[in-house]
């Protein structure tokens, strides 16, 4: 068994390591967790030792192959929680972060793959992200970030990275959301505003927001 903080911790350390694909620092970390570095560094002592982590001070964090596979399986249950908050009891895509939260700590396995079995297997939770299987292993997402996109070109929504209540409140505002397609049909040269066609609606956009939406257009 592993406490909540230590779950905690395996997560942030795997989601740091994908964005940055090496070694996770202690401030790095810190920040994440709203803690101070000293506390991370125990912390990291204790994985260590238990063998989830490979950890030489000064020199960054990785995961074990067991500390991976943990991760994983929090994030799994974190977004198939999601799924189950959005599609079963009807909570907005911007309540369920903190929620699902509190509820990946449940490692009760039979109880995942119930629940999993119950939503009929979903790919991907209300934000886009892809949901490992019970393996551990996730499909091969084929996605773009929205500023990539050249102009004229027919896009999909399918996923943001950024899942604060302010910001997804805006997105739901602006009627960008999972599922919507959308056009780039300028950039303004003075600041990089988008001016988008979203499924015939006319939307301006900051650079800020567009930078966290994921898409995929038809010729992937």
């Amino acid at each position: 068994m592993h406490s909540f903080t230590e779950e905690n911790y395996l997560k942030v350390i795997f989601h740091l390591y994908q964005v940055q694909e090496m070694p996770v620092q202690t401030n790095a970390i810190a920040g994440k967790l709203n803690t101070r570095a000293a506390s991370v560094t125990d912390m990291l002592k204790k994985l260590a030792d238990k063998k989830l982590i490979n950890y030489i001070r000064y020199q960054g964090v990785t995961l074990t192959e067991q500390g991976k596979l943990i991760a994983i399986q929090i994030i799994r249950r974190h977004r198939l929680w999601e799924v189950f908050l959005v599609e079963k009891l009807n909570f907005g895509w911007d309540e369920v972060h903190d929620i699902a939260e509190e509820l990946e700590h449940v490692g009760y396995q039979p109880l995942i793959e119930r629940l999993d079995k119950f939503l009929n297997y979903p790919k991907r939770d209300p934000h886009g992200d892809l949901i490992p299987d019970s393996s551990g292993e996730f499909e091969i997402a084929v996605q773009t970030g929205l500023l990539e996109l050249a102009e004229n070109i027919n896009a999909v929504i399918i996923g943001v990275t950024e899942h604060s209540s302010p910001y997804l409140k805006h997105l739901e505002k602006l009627g960008l959301t999972i599922g919507e397609s959308l056009l780039i049909e300028g950039i303004t040269s003075y600041d990089g505003t988008l001016e988008l066609d979203c499924s015939g609606k006319k939307i301006s956009i900051s650079r800020k927001v567009a930078q966290h939406i994921l898409v995929s257009t038809k010729n992937q």
